[in-house]
């Protein structure tokens, strides 16, 4: 059984920055997709950003240079570090997993606020 379990949500204003991390535990295929979601209010579900087993990164147009996702393979787990943060960002961000299975994995969430 795979688990997601996210951390470092938060208030902060505009312009500051932030850090959300996921732990997960559980077995794990050798490849995988580990990535960031967010959902506003009455919006749908967006990708944030992902990052492959082997280090490749793609970011959603809207945080490009503001964002960058890590991860550590052999913690299993994986961060966005959030810059420049504006009141729009302001969303539940869950941490996703996705294997070469097809099996596609979230956490429970974790809010960001910023405020103006």
């Amino acid at each position: 059984q795979v688990q997601l379990v996210e951390s470092g949500g938060g208030l902060v204003q505009a312009g500051g920055s932030l850090t959300v991390s996921c732990v997960v535990s559980g077995r794990l295929e050798r490849f995988n997709v580990m990535g960031w979601y967010r959902q506003a209010p009455g919006k749908q579900r967006e990708l944030v950003a992902h990052i492959t087993s082997s280090g490749s990164t793609s970011y959603a147009d809207s945080v490009k240079g503001r964002f960058t996702i890590s991860r550590d393979n052999a913690k299993n787990t994986v961060n966005l570090r959030m810059n420049s943060l504006k009141r729009e960002d302001t969303a539940v961000y869950y941490c996703n997993v996705f294997d070469g299975s097809g099996n596609d994995y979230y956490g429970q969430g974790t809010q960001v606020t910023v405020s103006s």
